[in-house]
């Protein structure tokens, strides 16, 4: 065990364990390295920070050199938030894709094979996956990252996730309790609220994280939002109610408690992050997550002081303070356990790969049942296999195979910020692999239609979407394309809500770079 610097009192130790800082660049500073020795016990790390496993597998090696038993943690969801593969596209479908297959066996494999790349490259704490249930088809920051708008369907494939990474010896960190569904709004932004009653609640939203807890969940990440029925006053992520009441008394649960990030505008705008964090680890939370937006040493002094300071002047209980900092270092006892009980795996992974067509089962049985974790080629493939049994393929009236080069208009809305806009989505990329000569362009607004037209000239038009029915503009070049040429192939890469339309329609139910692998596939008959 590393030996903590001299000097550095118990309740300084214990303010620096429970936070969960992130950094700038691709080795660790000599701050976040010096901290380590004092105390800080985990460290998030962010597409910003990661450049290949191997660079990856060096870093987490260097922050072990300071403290052996270091949570080193990510958001790496698999689907369209990926931050391994944040300039690439990820090799594994979401959770959206995992629930339109519905074969939890499949959904474990996944989890385990994405949960072995975590572990060969360092990392020990996932945060993920999202337990939210899709109950409102406009939420703006959910969407494809929920397995879908079923609760049991969300709590079997959660429960699913939830053991194969944990097979891997990855600590898996269920998200975004008591559920970020049902909103409109994005917490990034500004505070989300939900106000189903309580029989609602406790039927829908509350089901998945119990499978979770069921299924040994080591962590559960809170959500910046208001749920008057829970709580009138205070956002879950700083409520006693909630994360004391709800989540320890009534659901049983005694893992790691762990906020979503502290800087999003819904706390960092209304409390302040200092604020915030003291009051979130006095309502019952055990860990801090900083670092997507404030990455700095001068940010972490000011949470460590903060709760330090809350201590002295009696706004926290200093044995709640040290219950938070036990529980991070009894995940972390956890797993450096599991690196000795984990079959090992090489930093690469493999690329992935594989030879079934689009909407065949093939390959599951052996993905699933070869996820003990030897990276073998049906473990390394088991994401295509799993995007190729998403897909869900229509024909319309007008047809007619792909069979020349065509011109692909990606129809281009905002990311979200959990999702970023570093990494690529569409189908162009594999399409030229395939159909060789292959163009493309990005379309947004409501010019978008007629300038998509006149780009395409007379070549054939896959039109891409995501999330078409959350977009007016998209809907209407839509319209637009399909007027003129209805022999054009319409790929959603979204969630699918609107009908099929367009000569063959393609709903991949996620945007992840085997997605539009599987996509392209099925648009040129490959």
């Amino acid at each position: 065990m590393t030996t903590i610097a001299s000097g550095t009192d118990t309740l300084t130790r214990d303010a620096l364990a429970v936070l969960q800082p992130g950094f700038t660049g691709t080795s660790a500073p000599s701050w976040l390295l010096r901290r380590l020795g004092e105390g800080l016990a985990s460290v998030g790390l962010f597409g910003r920070n990661i450049a290949t496993p191997a660079q990856v597998a060096a870093l987490t090696a260097q922050l072990r050199a300071e403290r052996d038993d270091v949570l080193v943690a990510i958001d790496e969801e698999g689907g369209d938030v990926t931050r391994l593969e944040v300039r690439t596209g990820s090799s594994f479908p979401g959770n959206h894709a995992l629930g339109a297959v519905d074969d939890t066996a499949l959904t474990e494999a996944v989890a385990h094979e994405l949960g072995r790349r975590l572990a060969a490259c360092g990392v020990n704490l996932n945060w993920a996956p999202s337990a939210d249930i899709n109950s409102n088809v406009d939420n703006p920051v959910i969407g494809v990252r929920s397995f879908g708008a079923d609760t049991s369907l969300v709590a079997r494939h959660t429960a699913a996730y939830v053991s194969g990474l944990q097979s891997a010896g990855v600590a898996a960190c269920t998200k975004h309790f008591p559920g970020h569904g049902d909103t409109a709004v994005d917490s990034h932004h500004a505070m989300p609220r939900i106000d189903a009653e309580l029989p609602v609640l406790e039927s829908r939203e509350l089901v998945p994280f119990r499978a979770a807890i069921e299924a040994g969940t080591r962590a559960v990440m809170s959500a910046h939002i208001l749920v008057p029925a829970l709580d009138p006053v205070h956002p879950a992520t700083l409520s006693r109610r909630i994360l004391t009441g709800l989540l320890r008394e009534e659901l049983g649960y005694d893992g790691l408690i762990v906020t979503d990030g502290m800087e999003m505008q819904a706390i960092s705008a209304t409390y302040g992050i200092e604020r915030g964090s003291v009051l979130a680890i006095a309502a019952g939370a055990d860990a801090i997550c900083v670092g997507g937006g404030l990455s700095d040493e001068p940010t972490v002094l000011r949470l460590r002081d903060a709760l330090v300071a809350a201590v002295r002047s009696g706004d926290l209980p200093e044995e709640r303070l040290a219950d938070a900092a036990a529980r991070v270092r009894a995940l972390a006892a956890w797993t450096a356990s599991t690196q000795t009980t984990t079959p090992s795996a090489s930093v690469n992974g493999g690329a992935p790969g594989g030879t079934s067509g689009p909407g065949s089962s093939s390959g599951a049985g052996s993905a699933a049942g070869s996820h003990a974790g030897s990276g073998s080629a049906a473990s390394t493939d088991v994401g295509l296999v799993a995007a190729r049994r998403a897909l869900t393929v229509t024909r319309g009236a007008h047809f007619a195979p792909v069979t020349e080069a065509p011109y692909v208009a990606a129809l281009t809305p905002v990311a979200n910020i959990a999702v970023g806009d570093e990494t690529p989505w569409g189908v162009a990329a594999e399409l030229r692999r395939l159909l060789p000569g292959t163009e493309t362009g990005s379309f947004t607004g409501e010019r978008a239609g007629a300038e998509a037209l006149a780009a395409a000239g007379s070549r054939r038009v896959v039109a891409v979407v995501r999330d078409a029915h959350r977009h007016t503009w998209m809907a209407e070049a839509l319209d637009i394309l399909l007027a003129a040429r209805p022999d054009t192939v319409v790929v959603e890469m979204g969630v699918p809500q609107s009908p099929p339309r367009g000569a063959l329609h393609i709903a991949t139910h996620g945007a992840a770079r085997v997605c539009g692998l599987a996509a392209a596939e099925a648009i040129a008959g490959a």
